[in-house]
């Protein structure tokens, strides 16, 4: 609206009552939620909204080189990297070999890419890396087709579980391994190039608070990178973008080791959900420039006018039951209360007595606050989670509010193991676990102390008690 663009909204059944479908200057409903992934019925819309450019959001077509050639060739517009540099990037293996080959280090990993078949092959990989091992796919992404594997006794599961999982979702279930780096920083450097050879990066992203291979919050700048850690990454991130000609929005990804030792993972080669972070401590629109690069416009900035300033931090509240092993909770929303106040961003599509769908991802809200520094942003936070209501189907607000109140969180002392210690569960002292310690001991005793049963007394006398008497 604030470009002067009339947009075409894309929605199914199930989402109808969606912001995005009653904002938009027009609306499409498609036939079902798999046409959301239908190179050939989005391409035939386009067509027939005679619509300039198409922007595929955060969804799988955002990294899908067929759709933006399938749209070059009627003469439409993808919003996003060129669909030689997407091809390129989704090449995880040759990727890795690509940067490492430029004298980066990147995480160890198998040579090849396998099918489910080659289990003698994938567990002599597993073997010669050492476990654990990351089982991943070769054509996915955020998290889908992945696995951690501990031992060797579980690898041929895994690997069949990753494997059809990799198949269904991307259309290919060749996977490969990687050697997990236990625990880690997971570390992500957001660039921008246009067409003309521009490019920079916007700073970096830290999001390693995980749940089930999906980041849950995330803040930048990283509180766990030193100056000179942050000049060498930073400077990496540019360098690997270099090596493929990277153009639009993206997203280079490192994993930091507890020693300060970074290596390179991936290249996300899309506009990610928290993009909001990089536009609050820059005061960049990350979509607004995606569109003018792909209009061919050059970047408006070179790398040291990027005004960094501040420190954000962002929180996905999902419709999941942290209480049941983050079990999806569709279903109404019947209260919605959106929080608000200065420096806090909300972006979201739900609204009192909506749905949220069963067939789509369980994001309903993300929150993003900004601050001069990590201790008024966080402050912020407190108080956007502490106002922010949702009440029907179960979210992960309660845990998010949890987390924040943490010491562990307050003083950065988390890395992608976080759910694996008690802070997560707001037990962040040795004073905390004891007192929980007593607590389940006493609450466990009660449940199972030794008991004698008694007849009631009323069982006892009168008719109750004669009628139950047999024959002399």
């Amino acid at each position: 609206r604030e470009m002067g663009i009339e947009t075409v909204a894309l929605y199914d059944k199930s989402d109808m009552d969606s912001l995005h479908v009653r904002l938009a200057d027009f609306c499409v409903r498609l036939p079902s939620p798999e046409a959301f992934l239908d190179e050939a019925i989005i391409v035939q819309i386009a067509l027939a909204y005679e619509v300039d450019a198409v922007h595929p959001g955060y969804g799988f077509l955002a990294e899908s080189a067929p759709f933006a050639q399938a749209l070059a060739k009627v003469g439409i517009t993808f919003i996003g990297p060129p669909a030689e540099v997407i091809a390129a990037v989704r090449a995880k293996v040759k990727v890795l070999e690509t940067v490492r080959a430029a004298g980066i280090p990147t995480v160890t990993h198998s040579g090849e890419c396998l099918n489910v078949d080659d289990l003698d092959t994938l567990q002599a990989n597993a073997e010669k890396l050492g476990y654990p091992v990351v089982i991943k796919s070769c054509r996915g992404g955020r998290g889908r087709g992945e696995r951690l594997v501990h031992k060797p006794e579980q690898l041929e599961t895994a690997v069949q579980r990753a494997s059809a999982e990799s198949r269904a979702v991307f259309g290919n279930g060749r996977i490969y391994l990687e050697r997990a780096l236990l625990p880690a920083h997971q570390i992500g450097v957001q660039l921008m190039g246009d067409q003309h050879g521009n490019l920079i990066h916007l700073g970096e992203r830290e999001g390693s608070i995980i749940v089930g291979n999906q980041k849950i919050i995330e803040e930048s700048p990283s509180p766990n990178l030193d100056e000179a850690q942050r000049a060498s990454i930073l400077q990496t991130a540019l360098t690997i973008g270099q090596l493929f000609n990277y153009q639009n929005v993206g997203t280079v990804e490192f994993l930091l080791d507890g020693k300060g030792n970074f290596f390179f993972s991936e290249i996300k080669a899309r506009i990610q959900v928290e993009h909001s972070l990089t536009e609050m401590i820059t005061g960049i629109d990350l979509v607004r420039q995606q569109i003018q690069i792909a209009a061919g416009e050059p970047l408006p900035w070179g790398q040291d006018d990027v005004p960094f300033a501040g420190w954000a931090m962002m929180c996905r509240l999902n419709a999941q039951d942290p209480w049941q092993s983050f079990l999806p909770s569709p279903g109404r929303l019947s209260q919605v209360r959106l929080p608000s106040g200065p420096q806090v961003r909300i972006d979201s599509y739900v609204y009192s007595g909506c749905c949220v769908p069963p067939k789509f991802d369980s994001l309903v809200a993300k929150v993003t606050t900004w601050g001069l520094d990590r201790e008024v942003c966080l402050a912020r936070m407190k108080g956007a989670l502490a106002d922010f209501v949702l009440v029907g189907t179960p979210t992960n607000l309660p845990l998010m509010q949890r987390i924040m109140h943490t010491t562990a969180f307050a003083k950065a002392h988390y890395n992608t193991s976080f759910f694996t210690r008690p802070v997560a569960n707001g037990a962040d002292s040795e004073v905390q676990l004891r007192d929980l310690a007593v607590i389940t001991a006493v609450h466990y005793a009660r449940r199972h102390q030794m008991f004698n049963p008694t007849t009631p007394a009323r069982w006892q006398s009168g008719w109750h008690q004669d009628s139950r008497r047999l024959p002399q």
